[in-house]
């Protein structure tokens, strides 16, 4: 709880203290459905212009023209820069959808048919192509096991056992 807190607390603190380059990694397990469920908090405006170096090509996330083009853009760059491993085999992430809070954007995914979670590792070099200041931070909740970090550039990896 403490740590959830904390966690809203600093994000919401980074919302108004920007130009800090930042974004916020949730991944709870839902028992019930037996999957990993990825949200992904990224402020808009870096997002856009990281995905602008990307791929050469227009990208508005506010008011795109074509928002099923704009997730397949967010769903591209996310597969590159974010990758789990559960149990020690990697995972692939489904896209869920994305929308707009404030100044920031908020990517859903989800990872199906996970029975249990022994190990988790992490590889997240979310905007490190943007900015060498980017920190992005993970919280973790797997059964009731809440574990909160900071990956400050370049350090991209984490790993939690259970």
């Amino acid at each position: 709880m403490l740590l959830s807190l904390f966690k809203w607390l600093s994000v919401s603190a980074v919302v108004f203290l920007h130009p800090y380059y930042i974004s916020m990694t949730d991944i709870n397990y839902n028992n019930k459905s037996k999957s990993l469920e990825v949200s992904i908090r990224i402020f808009t405006d870096d997002f856009e212009k990281v995905m602008r170096k990307n791929c050469n090509c227009k990208v508005d996330l506010l008011k795109p023209e074509n928002k099923k083009a704009m997730g397949i853009l967010i769903n591209q760059y996310i597969q590159e820069h974010l990758q789990l491993k559960v149990n020690g085999q990697t995972k692939t992430l489904e896209f869920a959808g994305y929308q707009q809070e404030e100044e920031s954007t908020w990517n859903y995914f989800q990872v199906k048919d996970i029975q249990q979670v022994k190990k988790i590792e992490i590889n997240n070099s979310l905007l490190h192509d943007f900015r060498e200041e980017q920190i992005n931070m993970l919280h973790i909740n797997i059964n009731g096991k809440e574990q909160s970090d900071k990956l400050n550039y370049p350090n991209k990896l984490f790993s939690m056992s259970f």
